[in-house]
């Protein structure tokens, strides 16, 4: 194969110039992956929504290729505009029944580079998006990274002043809202709006149409390793959400991790949370994503019958929902390789159940937005002869160093209980335009707020929220202990259990089994038997009351109407 490139332009990006072949001293290579060649930047500085690059068989064919930055420092959205380049008329997103083929993305998101450009979105921009589950909304987010600026799929808190806090906090250059959410927009707030699919209320650009009369050729990207690249909420699930701040080089390591081949990744969870990683992961190593507009346990069942899903993301609530529905032994979920759960709540009891019930394809990990993922259970580890490993969270991951310190600022001896603190490449930065958190990150450290310690063998133990967990008696007593306790119990399916307002007391919204009612005394009798003094308020519900994210709403379960159990 011969190649002939198209050179010129800014730090190694190139433009509609003359053609020189690859062994013109102008044009020294200096890498190649995914089949594209890069050469060494040249000095001009053009217009990056014009650039090209080509290379040409021996039969004269000539194809476009997206171009990386220079000296051989590709992020994350080079390699995926490659990456979708290589697959051509290939579907690799689902969205309403209707197959998107990686070209068709790449056209979206090529219109949408130059339509953010005219709007004024540049290097070291921040876009902001209120956005559903669909193409447009990842079109949006990968068009700001083409263009150097940064991303922020927002939460959505309930109470609109939340939402006035968080925007008024992130500070975006520009929000983008679509039908579904345009009620999340507050009243009364300085931020340019581009609307997407209508003429919105409080938006003054319509960018889809805009995008739409611009030419899909390729574009340069400007997306340089050190730039600010995504903001990734925290679940806020008792405040204002955090957002957690990655460069383009730590979040290039987040999402380049090696997958199976043949992938198809069902999200239905916000993509302002993992759902957006496992998108990139999934696009990057070459699989396919179905796109579900929201998580329901009987459309989660329907989906990986009738989609062949061989990998799907939950948060602890909603998988232990999922295992005790009724559709679960009607459905063929035989295409399915992984399960993979998160959350600080998860009881040994329903681990087990969850394996019983799937089979050998959960994965169970520990992380949050702020250090990525720090420890994995692997479905070979989810052994039933071995039920001592269903209280664990796994090992650390190769790369993360975990440390844990005690109470009196030393750090904890091995085997010793303390706070958990994470270092990693995948650690985020700071939170976004939070400096009066800095301390919450420190010399690459992120300190968790969370309790837990290694054992002999190396796995790692997450016993809860420090502020779930204390003492009574010389015994340690936790949210996490308590629910393990209630969901041993014949008549409770389910429970979520969070630190009351009086310390030392806890409060637990608990479900029964379908067609059944919790049976108190059990629950009274239970709770003492283990753990005596401690004071723990129940009530029982249909269903745990949950955030948008979908984990254990822990403002909500402490306002409940509480049943004293003892």
């Amino acid at each position: 194969m011969s190649v002939t490139f198209i050179p010129g332009g800014i730090d190694g990006f190139f433009y509609d110039m003359e053609e020189i072949p690859h062994t013109d001293p102008r044009a020294p290579i200096i890498g190649e992956q995914y089949g594209i060649v890069y050469i060494a930047p040249a000095p001009e500085a053009l217009d990056p929504c014009s650039t090209k690059m080509t290379f040409a068989p021996d039969d004269g064919t000539v194809y476009q290729h997206h171009l990386t930055g220079s000296g051989g420092n590709a992020v994350y959205i080079d390699l995926l505009l490659a990456r979708l380049t290589d697959a051509g008329e290939t579907p690799v997103l689902r969205y309403k029944g209707r197959d998107n083929t990686a070209a068709d993305l790449l056209k979206s998101i090529y219109q949408y580079a130059r339509a953010l450009a005219e709007s004024g979105i540049k290097r070291g921009s921040l876009v902001a998006l209120f956005a559903p589950n669909c193409p447009d909304a990842l079109a949006i987010r990968y068009a700001a990274h083409l263009l150097g600026a940064a991303s922020f799929y927002l939460s959505a808190p309930c109470d609109p002043q939340r939402r006035a806090d968080l925007l008024a906090q992130t500070n975006p250059d520009l929000l983008v809202l679509f039908p579904e959410t345009a009620e999340l927009l507050p009243a009364g707030l300085a931020i340019r709006v581009a609307a997407i699919g209508a003429d919105l209320t409080g938006s003054s650009l319509r960018l889809d149409e805009r995008a739409a009369s611009q030419p899909g050729a390729p574009v340069a990207s400007l997306a340089r390793p050190d730039d600010l690249a995504v903001v990734i909420s925290s679940g806020g699930t008792t405040g204002v959400p955090k957002g957690s701040a990655r460069n383009f080089a730590t979040y290039t390591t987040m999402v380049t991790a090696p997958n199976p081949a043949g992938r198809r990744q069902l999200i239905n969870g916000g993509l302002a949370y993992l759902s957006q990683l496992l998108v990139d992961m999934t696009l990057l190593n070459g699989g396919s994503v179905v796109l579900e507009d929201s998580y329901d346990p009987a459309d989660t069942l329907r989906a990986i019958e009738s989609e062949r899903i061989t990998d799907f993301f939950l948060v602890e609530p909603q998988l232990f929902e999922v295992m005790d529905h009724p559709d679960l032994v009607h459905r063929d979920l035989s295409s399915l390789r992984t399960i993979t759960h998160i959350g600080d709540l998860a009881a040994p009891t329903l681990r087990r159940r969850a394996r019983e019930r799937f089979g050998a394809v959960l994965t169970h990990i520990y992380g949050a937005s702020e250090m990525g993922v720090v420890s994995v259970l692997t479905p070979p580890e989810h052994d039933l002869a071995h039920p001592e490993l269903f209280t664990c969270a796994g090992r650390p991951r190769p790369g993360v160093d975990v440390r844990f310190r005690r109470d009196d600022g030393a750090l904890a001896g091995a085997g010793e209980i303390g706070t958990i603190e994470v270092r990693s490449p995948a650690v985020a930065g700071g939170y976004h335009n939070r400096p009066d958190l800095k301390s919450f990150f420190q010399d690459g450290w992120f300190h968790s707020g969370d309790v837990g310690c290694l054992d002999a063998n190396g796995y790692l133990h997450m016993l809860g929220r420090a502020d779930d967990i204390a003492w009574i008696n010389g015994k340690m007593v936790s949210a996490a202990l308590i629910q393990d306790t209630l969901c041993r119990l014949s008549s409770v399916r389910y429970a979520a259990v969070v630190m009351d307002a009086k310390p030392g007391s806890w409060a637990a919204a608990v479900v029964p089994w379908r067609g059944s009612s919790v049976d108190l005394t059990q629950c009274r009798e239970g709770i003492t038997a283990e753990y005596g003094a401690a004071f723990v308020t129940v009530v029982p519900v249909d269903r745990v009351p949950l955030t948008q994210q979908g984990k254990a709403d822990r403002v909500a379960i402490c306002q409940l109407k509480y049943k004293p159990v003892l």
